[in-house]
């Protein structure tokens, strides 16, 4: 398996900031991962000043169903919500849904916006979620993606099933990477190439390494 890099761009690392020193209370608040994408447990979401504070415009909610009354749109009115129902359990199935977590990430970020991700604890499925998402954008390895994960929120311990999904969809981005860039050439090649929509610049954009 072939990747563009073992790690995120050095100019993503510049504009974050070295990580902070972690204390064991830092578990309970969220961090930026990347700039404008912020990794947290539910708490991070449940103040709406803090979240002004920190210019969150959108919240990736990841929860089941006996956690509903918890973890869920709070602020509506204030803000867009993606909530996912997902299971912190070995045999939950999150390669299908790494895609819709991806597109609503990108979508918020074209529009100027900043992200939450946050899950129970943010220990288990949102970082495994959002080690997915440092995947596609960077074209990078599993392990990769989630040491640098882990080095921006250090308590992050998906499950062995989550894992071996993280495993598993490396060739998955590498192949997606690769008909793009073939199609992209293909257009490149044509005497009178035909105009994309705006729809198809968002996709090749999309599969891009962000500058």
């Amino acid at each position: 398996m072939q990747f563009q890099g073992e790690s995120v761009p050095q100019e993503i690392i510049r504009a974050l900031g070295p990580p902070v020193e972690w204390r064991y209370e830092m578990r309970r608040e969220a961090q930026e991962v990347l700039p404008s994408v912020f990794l947290g447990p539910y708490q991070a979401s449940r103040d709406l000043d803090n979240l002004q504070r920190l210019g969150i415009t959108h919240i990736c909610c990841i929860s089941e169903t006996r956690e509903a009354h918890l973890l869920k749109a709070r602020f509506p009115e204030n803000l867009k919500y993606l909530v996912l129902d997902i299971r912190d359990a070995t045999d939950q199935n999150l390669i299908s849904i790494f895609p819709r977590v991806k597109e609503f990430i990108d979508s918020a970020l074209g529009c100027s916006g900043r992200v939450l991700v946050h899950c129970g604890d943010g220990l288990s499925r949102s970082p495994a979620l959002m080690t997915a998402y440092v995947m596609a954008s960077f074209n990078i390895s599993a392990e990769a993606a989630f040491q640098f994960v882990q080095s921006r929120r250090f308590c992050v311990s998906p499950n062995l099933g989550f894992l071996h999904q993280l495993n598993a969809y490396e060739p998955i981005c590498e192949a997606q990477r690769t008909m793009a860039f073939q199609d992209d050439s293909m257009f490149d090649r044509q005497p009178t190439r035909r105009k994309r929509s705006a729809s198809e610049e968002e996709i090749f954009r999309a599969m891009r390494p962000a500058p």
